[in-house]
């Protein structure tokens, strides 16, 4: 049978054991067949089983069966082509297959295409059923024309559960793929406004608009002048010298970040019309008229020290727009600080020494006015009164030993029988004058030991004032040894500052820090967005609840 070339362009996509014709048998065909055509002869093997016409006969194993939309369009003109009225392409499927015609039969496609064109269609396959040998129409509508004509074609308006359940979950999916991607919107816009652009903006502040600093690094320390602690002790030794100089170095940090250290800074330097020239941004630049706390403010910025305990050292980064100004300023700072350590070590030398030396003159005004109430004891009286007192004394034992010799050579003459009447007399006359000299030495030495003037009072006053006298010598020399220990103490505790990094002239600038600081910014919005949009959601979730 000839063809147009378009019908070449139709593809069989079912193979003949799938779907073959089903062939009646010739009882159940001949009565169905027509007149005046005879019935096709029977072909063996090709006898479809009840178990297999049963399996055609639902839309869903229809649906299951992956057919092409061409195939399903092709269903449905080919049941208008016998007159059916199929609900949908599946339905065409399912009613062909009902009456015994396979919709994909070659011999079929071949007489829709040969409709199509205008020649006269071929009859039917054979098939098991009567109905399928019965030719269409001859007064068919060709196609483009799809709707017969005095026939309702109208498709059911009734839909199956199934496609209307199917037609509800397209629905919600696009509404919400819809909803989604207006959301997504609404993100992004916000994301853009409170995120993109104000860190675009700061980020072309740092890259375009920000005066490049440059930054002078140095660092320091203080040493004690043996090197060690200057507490003193087995102990003091193993304390090392930054722990020992600590006070020193924090006092010194102080003061270098103080208001006093700005203000000495700005009267020799002028710090303050460095930083309020006109080249400098206005974001970092100083107000002319700003007063001493703006200023300082600005000098806690670009002036960094920090102490490092375990080394001891004392870090200074100084910035400024020009770099030889800022090695300035550093040189400057370096040098307050060594005169606060001169003067922290000069405080505690007068301290430790002061003390020492007032001691010492205490001592020597005490043993000077012990040494003159000496002497003037001495020369209100006898020279050695102690030594007058002895040889009082001894005078008297002389005498009552002469005495007692005479008395005993008197009374030997006295037991003889007839005694020397001039020795006698010479002896008795002894007596008398020993007993008076030796009464005479004895009221001396009463007159020496009693009353307040007496010799006894007067040595036992120069043997306090020589008490004193040795007494004030010991505090003398006590305090002469505290001020020499004082002195050598005060030499220990002198501090001294050693310039460990020089500060040098950079030659590229250190801030800003363009690149950080556009990431630093961009976290930071970041981080703001998320907190309101966290509060925001919860108080929307409380109000609604």
């Amino acid at each position: 049978m000839t063809t147009k070339p378009k019908a070449r362009k139709f593809r069989i996509r079912r193979t003949a054991d799938r779907l073959a014709p089903r062939v009646a048998t010739s009882a159940d065909a001949a009565p169905a067949a027509p007149a005046a055509e005879t019935p096709p002869p029977l072909q063996e093997g090709l006898v479809s089983s009840a178990r297999e016409t049963a399996t055609s006969q639902n839309i869903d194993d229809i649906r299951r069966e992956g057919l092409t939309g061409r195939e399903l369009r092709m269903a449905r003109r080919l049941a208008q082509k016998y007159g059916l009225a199929p609900t949908s392409d599946f339905d065409a499927v399912r009613l062909l297959r009902a009456r015994g015609i396979d919709p994909f039969q070659r011999a079929n496609i071949l007489e829709l295409v040969a409709s199509d064109g205008g020649a006269t269609p071929p009859p039917p396959p054979p098939t098991a059923r009567a109905s399928a040998a019965t030719p269409p129409p001859e007064g068919r509508v060709q196609l483009p024309q799809t709707v017969p004509v005095a026939r309702q074609t109208l498709p059911s308006t009734e839909v199956s559960p199934a496609d209307r359940r199917a037609k509800e979950i397209q629905e919600i999916q696009r509404d919400i793929g819809r909803r989604r991607r207006r959301r997504l919107l609404l993100l992004f816009s916000r994301l853009a406004a409170f995120v993109l652009l104000p860190t675009i903006v700061v980020g072309y502040y740092f890259y375009v608009i920000a005066t490049p600093m440059y930054a002078t690094k140095s660092a320091f320390l203080i040493l004690s002048a043996d090197g060690g602690s200057s507490t003193g002790g087995g102990l003091g030794g193993l304390i090392p010298s930054q722990f020992a100089t600590g006070q020193d170095a924090i006092a010194t940090q102080e003061y270098l970040e103080s208001k006093d250290a700005m203000l000495r800074l700005d009267e020799e330097l002028g710090f303050r019309a460095h930083f309020s020239d006109p080249l400098i941004d206005p974001l970092q630049r100083l107000d002319p008229d700003a007063s001493h706390e703006t200023a300082y403010k600005l000098y806690r910025k670009y002036v960094k020290l920090g102490y490092d305990p375990t080394e001891g050292v004392i870090r200074m980064e100084v910035s400024t727009a020009d770099p030889t100004l800022s090695a300035t300023f550093s040189e400057r700072l370096i040098k307050y600080a060594e005169e606060r350590v001169d003067d922290l070590s000069r405080q505690k030398r007068d301290d430790a020494v002061s003390t020492a030396a007032d001691s010492l003159e205490q001592a020597k005004a005490d043993r000077r006015a012990a040494q003159q109430m000496l002497v003037a004891l001495q020369e209100g009286s006898i020279l050695d009164p102690e030594g007058e007192i002895a040889s009082i004394r001894s005078l008297v034992n002389t005498v009552e030993l002469q005495l007692q010799e005479k008395e005993l050579a008197l009374n030997i003459q006295l037991n003889n029988a007839r005694p020397n009447p001039a020795r006698v007399e010479a002896l008795q006359s002894e007596i008398e004058i020993l007993s008076a000299e030796l009464a005479r030495q004895k009221s001396r030495l009463t007159e020496a030991t009693a009353g307040e003037s007496s010799l006894a009072s007067k040595t036992a006053a120069i043997q306090m004032a020589q008490a004193d006298l040795a007494t004030a010598d010991l505090v003398l020399q006590s305090a002469l040894e505290a001020k020499r220990q004082s002195e050598i103490e005060a030499n220990k505790q002198v501090r001294y500052l050693t310039v460990s990094v020089r500060p040098l002239a950079s030659q590229d600038s250190s801030y800003p820090r363009a690149f950080e600081n556009t990431i630093l910014a961009f976290l930071i919005f970041s981080g703001i967005y998320l907190l309101i949009s966290l509060t925001a959601s919860i108080l929307r979730e409380q109000v609604s609840s």
